[in-house]
């Protein structure tokens, strides 16, 4: 079936004029002089130390005007950045509605509702349509492992947009679903969470705390040898030393698991949701990181969670044992280090 959520709490940044693409490929590690019209791309942007402040899209609606997506506020450290371009930043926040529809029947209810604007539409691209008399952008992309959108759409008209798409999708079984659900599907895609899976910088007391792109899978994100943009000359130098961390998917040993509660006459004993908090992680008896959020994939059938791990123990295969609680006892299960996503079915990108 399909979901539709309302995503309206990100924070969203309209950014404009001549100099908008070199302004932000100086923010962010990827060189969005080369996105094209109608494309959205992932990325993250850092701190002059190369420390990861967000992570979020950047998409290009026209020639000179982009739209950023972050977790956070990040309006004061766009502007603080800005100076000598000529261009104009907007906090469109809180006047700009988000909806995600997401799930395998997401393209016919779109359809549906939009007279078939996106039967072509690829991923990670972006298009222009009207529902319920509306007009909104409406891009391939989402917070789940699976085919999935998002509608933009001033927000006085949000609601109006929120009930026309649920009316088209009474034949496709459409349901509202809420940030819980969401919060599995990303597990099951791999994704991580600012403020659960890594910290912002501007919010650690301590550089232990910290993270790199690379640290958290998003080196692949990194245009780095071009123009100078933040955070470059401290991922160049990390590079060729080496990262110390590595944010991996981690899939328990469900037998070793179900024999854990067993030995209490318990039947395996798993959250009826994602988890966000952090338990440690051991190989031969030393904590080497943290699983820093899970969830039971009703999908999968597969206890699985997203960790950091020194990097040494990053490699697929990899075995290591990760705390557990039955019956109010700390214990140990072993879990396997395994590629991300978990989910990854061919619909999302076709």
């Amino acid at each position: 079936s399909a979901g539709l959520l309302d995503v309206t709490a990100l924070y969203k940044y309209e950014v404009r004029g001549p100099d908008a693409a070199r302004f932000l490929s100086r923010v962010m590690v990827k060189d969005i002089t080369k996105l094209k019209v109608g494309r959205v791309t992932y990325l993250c942007w850092c701190d002059d130390d190369g420390w990861v402040l967000d992570d979020g899209t950047v998409t290009r609606l026209d020639e000179d005007r982009y739209r950023v997506t972050a977790a956070e506020p990040s309006y004061t450290w766009l502007v603080h950045l800005s100076r000598g371009y000529d261009v104009t930043i907007d906090d469109v926040s809180k006047t700009l509605g988000a909806l995600a529809l997401q799930g395998p029947t997401s393209r016919d209810v779109l359809n549906a509702a939009t007279d078939g604007a996106v039967t072509k539409l690829r991923f990670f691209r972006a298009t222009t349509a009207t529902i319920g008399g509306a007009r909104v952008d409406i891009t391939r992309t989402g917070y789940t492992g699976d085919l999935g959108y998002e509608i933009w759409v001033d927000a006085e008209n949000a609601v109006r947009v929120w009930d026309a798409l649920i009316e088209e999708g009474r034949p496709y079984r459409l349901l509202p679903a809420g940030l819980d659900a969401l919060d599995v599907t990303r597990v099951e895609a791999g994704f991580i969470m600012n403020g659960v899976d890594y910290f912002s910088a501007n919010h650690c007391l301590i550089d232990a705390r910290k993270s790199t792109p690379d640290e958290l899978g998003l080196g692949w994100s990194v245009d780095l040898d071009r123009d100078p943009f933040v955070g470059q000359q401290a991922i160049r130098s990390e590079r060729a030393r080496g990262s110390a961390w590595s944010v991996v998917g981690l899939e328990y040993d469900w037998t070793q698991f179900e024999a854990l509660f067993a030995a209490h006459g318990l039947p395996p004993q798993t959250p009826a949701g994602a988890w966000r908090t952090a338990t440690p992680v051991y190989h031969e008896g030393r904590q080497i990181g943290q699983v820093t959020s899970g969830t039971w994939s009703p999908t999968l059938k597969k206890l699985i969670g997203i960790a950091t791990l020194e990097a040494q123990y990053a490699q697929l295969g990899t075995r290591v044992d990760v705390e557990v609680t039955a019956e109010y006892a700390r214990k140990r299960v072993g879990a396997d280090v395994v590629k991300t996503p978990f989910f990854n079915p061919p619909r999302k990108r076709a």
